[in-house]
């Protein structure tokens, strides 16, 4: 099993101390790298983005304490754990078994305290596996879109479905990936590479769900990037010879100001539960790993929830739960261990606390942290039982679908759960879309065009069906989704195919169509004689467990799927009207579209959801004046992001090491530092209407100086007693068992027998600190959910008047970026953004409150965030290089 000892590497060194002020010196520099020129100022080096890099443990697991707005929660929680048993609690804490019961993931019930079993299910567009449920825009466009009014009432609604099918958790919303490499697999399911802005919609969508009294579970944590070796018995099938996950190795800088960023956002929203990734964390597995889930996640970010793996991330028993990990899912081990009755938790767990492997304190308090987000949420007012089964559509079938056990009954009500989703849907995947160009005002149509041809499988449905392809494992058809776990079923879609022609019909064109991508030969005769030739391509990507056409989850380049670009190439060799749509998960290269002369408008519409046609025909006919940008950046060339996916294993001496040497500098930091000019910027977007900014002011706050948190926690609190009597814990007489199912009972009395995991024992030594129950100092960043409470202090508000010079009504989005003026600091991050109404030849204000932690540095010698000694400017306008209003903070 992959041990534990270790976790984060610290950088060595990361400021240069002068007196009083502190100088910046972290960068995309190779380790063991002099900064040159800043040898006067000590020689540094740079340790934390290197091969099979490792660091020192973070011991104890720090147990909550019900702070802010927990204390209710946790009250009650403690006086519900008090009466648990052994056996109560472990089944709280260990998943039931991989297709044994109706979610995706379910623990254990308390029966006599009336505590139901929690359901687990995906996923962040919708509900997984069942029908009559919608699916919605995926993460990357509720990002485009850049409203957090949005996003919220998007995560309100999803929330709703997932309840009102008795879900207890959503599994979601998405902030890992982040999106290091424009190819990751899964970063559709999040939402931008940019750390502020991902951070915001995380926490307004944490909001939303969690408004229906269920819980989030915010993932993954943390630095999970790709897709290929994120698993070691998933790659293996593939010819891929690995025995250990990935390894995303970075520094501490980078952690803090990119990756770990927006989960302080989601932290300090009320976060239910945190999942812990797949990948290892600079050689320790993610859901072992100290460093990251006992110091960085509850210590420094103050999280009071529940940590819960990823299916399968779980890898040892005694180690996982002292590093912070207090809920294993779906109870099995991994790999060719599913199904057998086994686990590192449930009766190995009962075993571990009787042999004093793990103290009291640690289960109590995995137990108490689940209990506590049960009342935070209002999980304990539930009126809705599940009513679906997740491995079967069919009425009637087995109570545990995998082993056919338990009683044949009606597993599944078929709850129509959609309401009036379909408008909401529709409104985000509309203005999610992001008109890139528009010559000559070619959109918005006018519906009097004499022919409208449209061309592209991508406009129509999946032949097969819409949900032909399980977790839409194929790219057959409209993509309105990418693949994997974080897709759900169409209960219906509307392709572009339909809305348009019925578009058409309505105002009495005639209507035209080559749907095969692979169809050369027919596009030139109908693209000459169209008015408007409307070419729809794609390029999908999803979860590691699944290949589409040679890509394992991570494309395997950013070009159009489907004979795509020779598609375009056709109908724009023969149309001077050329409209090209692009359904994609993230960037593609575009470069040669984009002074292409018969090429008249391009829309990206990302992934959108089962509204997506009725969507695209609001934004072509004008319905809706496109507002969407670009959350991330469209380069030129491939090499220009400067991260990719690893592909083939490297000589890591344990899994593949992946060093993220670019450190900050992804997407549109990168291509800013290195002065490399873009496609399409990120934040780019253009309406029907113009904008014009001026009249730039700042009003700066009075605020308490920046001090470290203080003071010291409670010791380890312990609720209830245990009998150590083995005795006492083994199956009930006469007890019929499930098979393969996970219960808390153990064998025998003999506990060296009875274990089936040999990490659990005290002769397997762990690193200092791990049985420690004393008062805790509390970290200079930490102190209360989110890091210490002065980084969310409001120091300014920044306005901008906006006018709309156009003809039409629009919603402009205004972007704040500030130059935090290090020579090793990004040249431009953003840091804030609002969404704004304007009717024509009026103007509208927009209204920025900038934090504290907006204007601040990690330090990794300090441990705690600082103002660096440089001057900070700020930057307002249309997107990342379109800034015309400026002024020095």
């Amino acid at each position: 099993m992959p041990s534990i000892v270790s976790s984060l590497l610290l950088a060595s060194a990361g400021l240069s101390v002068a007196g009083a002020n502190y100088t910046r010196i972290d960068g995309p520099l190779f380790p063991e790298t002099v900064y040159p020129g800043r040898e006067s100022e000590n020689p540094v080096t740079i340790a934390g983005s290197k091969t099979n890099q490792t660091s020192p443990p973070k011991y104890p697991s720090p147990w909550g304490e019900g702070l802010d707005d927990w204390a209710d929660a946790y009250e009650k929680a403690r006086a519900f754990v008090s009466q648990l048993t052994l056996e109560e609690k472990v089944n709280l804490t260990t998943g039931t078994g991989w297709e044994l019961d109706s979610c995706v993931g379910q623990t254990g019930s308390i029966p006599r305290l009336g505590f139901k079993a929690l359901c687990l299910q995906d996923s962040p567009t919708g509900v997984r596996d069942t029908d009559f449920n919608s699916v919605f825009p995926a993460g990357v466009n509720a990002a485009a879109a850049w409203d957090r009014g949005l996003a919220y009432a998007r995560g309100k609604a999803m929330g709703e479905e997932h309840r009102d099918k008795g879900v207890d958790m959503q599994l979601g919303p998405v902030a890992g990936p982040l999106g290091r490499a424009p190819t990751g697999g899964r970063n559709w399911e999040g939402f931008s590479p940019d750390p502020y802005l991902t951070g915001e919609l995380f926490a307004t969508s944490i909001k939303g769900i969690q408004s229906n009294g269920i819980l989030t579970s915010a993932k993954h944590f943390l630095a999970y990037e790709q897709e290929h070796f994120r698993l070691a018995y998933e790659a293996v099938p593939y010819g891929f010879n690995i025995t250990e996950s990935v390894s995303a190795n970075l520094d501490d800088i980078t952690m803090h100001e990119m990756y770990l960023w927006p989960f302080a956002n989601g932290v300090k929203a009320g976060a239910a539960s945190v999942m812990c990734s797949y990948n290892s964390i600079n050689n320790s597995q993610a859901c072992q790993n100290s460093y990251t889930l006992n110091y960085l996640l509850k210590q420094e970010l103050g999280f009071q929830g529940f940590v819960i793996s990823d299916w399968y991330g779980t890898h040892s028993g005694r180690e996982s739960m002292l590093a912070g990990l207090d809920m294993t899912m779906p109870g099995d081990p991994e790999g060719q261990n599913t199904n057998t009755g086994a686990s590192y938790y449930g009766s190995n767990l009962t075993i571990a606390v009787l042999n004093g492997s793990i103290p009291q304190w640690r289960i109590d308090d995995a137990t108490t942290r689940i209990v506590a987000a049960w009342y935070y949420v209002g999980l304990d007012n539930k009126t809705t039982d599940i009513n679906f089964n997740s491995w079967t559509l069919d009425t009637y079938n087995w109570e545990h679908w995998f082993v056919g056990g338990g009683a044949w009954k009606q597993v599944n009500q078929h709850v129509d759960v959609r309401g009036s989703h379909a408008p909401l849907i529709r409104e985000i995947a509309a203005k999610s879309t992001v008109l890139l160009k528009n010559v000559n005002n070619t959109l918005p149509l006018t519906g009097s065009e004499k022919l409208t041809a449209v061309f592209g499988y991508d406009a129509i449905a999946n032949p097969e069906g819409n949900n032909a392809c399980v977790d839409r494992q194929c790219d057959n058809g409209t993509l309105a989704m990418g693949w994997g776990s974080g897709s759900s079923n169409f209960a219906s879609l509307i392709t572009p195919d339909m809305a348009i022609s019925n578009e058409v019909a309505a105002n009495g064109g005639a209507y035209e169509a080559v749907t095969d991508n692979y169809a050369l030969a027919k596009v030139g005769p109908l693209a000459r004689r169209a008015d408007v030739s409307l070419v729809f391509v794609n390029a999908d990507s999803g979860e590691g467990y699944i290949v589409v056409d040679g890509n394992y989850g991570d494309r395997n380049n950013l070009t159009l799927w489907g004979n795509g670009d020779a598609l375009i190439e056709a109908v724009a060799a023969n149309s001077s009207n050329t409209v090209v749509i692009i359904h994609s998960v993230g960037a593609v290269l575009m470069d040669k579209y984009k002074n292409h002369d018969n090429i008249t408008a391009i829309l990206w519409a990302g992934i959108p959801g089962e509204q997506s046609g009725n969507a695209i025909a609001d934004v072509l006919y004008g319905r809706v004046n496109p507002s969407g940008k670009l959350p991330f950046s469209m380069a030129k060339n491939r090499e220009d992001w400067g991260a990719d996916v690893l592909y083939k294993p490297n000589a890591g001496t344990g899994g593949p090491q992946t060093n993220f040497k670019e450190g900050i500098f992804i997407d549109y930091r990168g291509l800013d530092k290195h002065n490399i000019t873009p496609t399409y910027e990120f934040g780019y977007g253009i309406s029907y209407t113009n904008y014009t900014y001026s009249n730039i002011k700042i009003n700066k706050h009075e605020v308490s100086e920046y001090t470290a948190a203080t003071g010291k926690t409670s010791s380890a609190p312990t609720y209830g007693t245990i009998d150590m009597n083995p005795a006492a814990h083994v199956f009930p007489a006469n007890f019929t068992r499930v098979p393969m199912y996970l219960y808390p009972w153990i064998n025998s009395t003999n506990l060296s027998s009875s274990s089936a995991d040999t990490d659990y024992g005290k002769d397997v030594p762990l690193p200092a600190g791990a049985y420690d129950n004393s008062s805790q100092a509390i970290v200079p960043a930490g102190g209360a959910p989110g890091g210490n409470p002065l980084l969310w202090d409001v120091i300014a508000t920044v306005t901008v008047d906006i006018k709309n010079v156009g003809k039409v009504a629009g919603e402009e989005v205004a972007q704040l970026y500030v130059s935090h003026g290090g020579p090793y600091d990004a040249p431009l991050a953003l840091r804030g953004f609002e969404k704004v109404l304007i009717q024509p030849n009026q103007t509208a204000t927009a209204s920025f409150d900038i934090l504290r932690r907006d204007i601040m540095n990690w330090s990794p010698t300090q441990q705690n965030w600082y103002v660096s000694n440089y001057t900070k400017t700020i930057y307002v306008g249309a997107s990342s290089r379109n800034l015309p209003l400026s002024l020095k903070f």
